[in-house]
């Protein structure tokens, strides 16, 4: 196959030898780029990533079975089973499983209810105290409980949105901003605090890519995460300051003068059930409902990173030293599970303690919990699977090799947040442009030598900016929906912010790329 590649190359007149030889010197050559930039074409023509990435999987078994459809077939059904083989992976996608039931929990049991409340109180305080200070109180609180739900995107975005609205159109803040501060406060977090699926999906991915450490890697790139950290800075920047732009200004102009929450032509994506579950009723709304559930999954993160890497430390000098050498050994996969496990197990006491739930009833909810989340478990065994593919046909290192004589290390991790920004943008899903990237990102900065955290860094960095600014997005869909807003008037006016940051990420990743090369 690789002849007659080369014979159609010659053929179309490309006749350059030494880019020849570089193209075809791995085992796969060419054709190993050819999954991944299939599973991107049709993720951009189709919308749908799930169909992109099983074709994209089923294409790379194709070629390593040689072209014989019912093996490559057959292959890819074993490819996707193989999957399993890997406890890591196994781990990462009960994970992600879990996190629905304790989502469910906390939401069916009034904790999150609870919690708003207790905001309700601090924002009713300054209403009394100045109105106009209470509209900077008011969305301060609402960027905060975003940041503070990153257990899950969808979530924290339903919450801000469904729970601050009427807040926010008693005070005449436009809904376009609440959408704004919905969407810009939930990937962020999640992706800058990795106790939760998203941690353990990228987790997962690095140890795909037969690296050591991943826990340890995903904590040293968050400092170069730059993209997350500054859209939550600007939207502080922007509520603080009181200082909007674009079509936002125009937004919040029209509220003020009008007390019009939207434009005349706007059509509010309002859904009369913008949640999966209504709470439990006649019982009384606790904030500790929530958030000890939560911090219960957090806190034991590093207890349980802790345990699983105390034995395969070597040479601490002091019991501090070991702890923290034992924190970069452990199993992120094993810590993530261990850590939903107990909180899952902390609020079924609580909530039997109550008798808010009844034992079956906390089965019932487990289950409808896992099959809500299914769709994130299917996309994550897609994600693993294309990438092992990847690694089979020697995509990302041959892509590393082909680069490695005219592109140079200085412009890679800014190279690749461009371009993980693309695709992001293109196909409105984040998890799915680390899947692809991840796998061919890590091998080119390995050869060409440049920094790895910061080349994962911008892979991720570039999945949530390209996500931010799609209108395909589906956490930036459920901004909209949550909060009522007009879908195109909530991407339209959180552009411009978007664009700052991202814009700002790339001459940052071009002057690291210098400084750290």
């Amino acid at each position: 196959m690789s002849s007659l590649l080369k014979i159609l190359l010659f053929c179309t007149g490309f006749k350059n030898h030494r880019i020849t030889n570089h193209l075809f010197m791995e085992n796969y050559g060419l054709l190993s780029i050819l999954p991944p930039v299939i599973a991107i074409i049709l993720a951009l023509k189709t919308k749908q990533v799930y169909i992109a990435l099983l074709f994209g999987i089923w294409f790379s078994w194709l070629i390593m079975s040689d072209w014989n459809v019912l093996t490559g077939t057959l292959a890819t059904i074993e490819g996707m089973v193989n999957v399993f083989k890997s406890e890591g992976n196994t781990r990462t996608i009960m994970f992600s499983a879990l996190v629905g039931a304790l989502l469910l929990f906390i939401q069916y049991s009034k904790g999150v209810e609870g919690f708003i409340n207790q905001l309700n109180k601090v924002i009713h305080f300054f209403e009394k105290k100045q109105k106009g200070y209470s509209r900077v109180v008011v969305q301060l609180l609402a960027v905060l409980t975003g940041l503070l739900l990153f257990v899950e995107t969808s979530i924290s975005s339903l919450t801000v949105g469904t729970l601050y609205r009427p807040v926010f159109d008693k005070l005449k803040i436009p809904r376009e901003k609440l959408a704004y501060i919905a969407d810009s406060s939930s990937a962020p977090s999640s992706i800058l605090i990795p106790f939760n699926a998203w941690g353990a999906f990228i987790m997962g991915l690095l140890v795909t890519q037969g690296l050591d450490n991943p826990f340890g890697l995903l904590l040293s790139s968050i400092a170069y995460n730059f993209y997350p950290i500054l859209a939550i800075a600007i939207v502080f920047v922007v509520i603080l300051t009181k200082k909007d732009i674009g079509p936002m200004a125009k937004a919040e102009k029209r509220t003020r003068e009008t007390g019009k929450l939207l434009n005349d032509n706007s059509k509010p994506m309002l859904s009369s059930e913008v949640t999966s579950l209504a709470p439990k009723e006649g019982i009384k709304a606790r904030a500790y409902n929530m958030i000890v559930p939560l911090a219960t999954m957090v806190f034991m993160m590093p207890i349980n990173l802790v345990y699983t890497g105390w034995s395969a430390v070597e040479n601490a000098t002091s019991f501090s030293d070991h702890v923290f050498q034992a924190i970069g050994k452990g199993s992120g996969s094993s810590s993530v599970l261990y850590a939903v496990l107990t909180a899952i197990l902390v609020a079924m006491i609580m909530y039997r303690s109550q008798k808010i739930m009844k034992t079956k009833e906390m089965i019932d909810l487990v289950l409808k919990g896992i099959s809500e989340l299914m769709p994130l478990a299917l996309l994550m065994l897609l994600a693993f699977a294309i990438g092992d593919a990847c690694n089979q046909l020697g995509t990302g290192a041959f892509v590393a090799d082909w680069s490695k004589d005219w592109l140079s290390p200085e412009f890679l991790p800014a190279i690749i947040f461009v371009i993980s920004s693309f695709i992001a943008f293109s196909t409105g899903t984040s998890w799915g442009t680390f899947a692809i990237m991840m796998a061919i990102a890590v091998p080119m900065a390995e050869v060409h030598g440049a920094p790895l955290t910061l080349v994962i860094a911008a892979t991720l960095g570039g999945g949530i900016f390209g996500d931010h600014c799609s209108p395909i997005s589906d956490t930036s869909i459920i901004s909209s929906m949550a909060s009522a807003s007009d879908h195109i008037d909530h991407v339209n006016t959180q552009l411009p912010y978007a664009l700052i940051g991202g814009g700002i990420t790339v001459v940052l990743y071009l002057i690291l790329g210098f400084v750290m090369n």
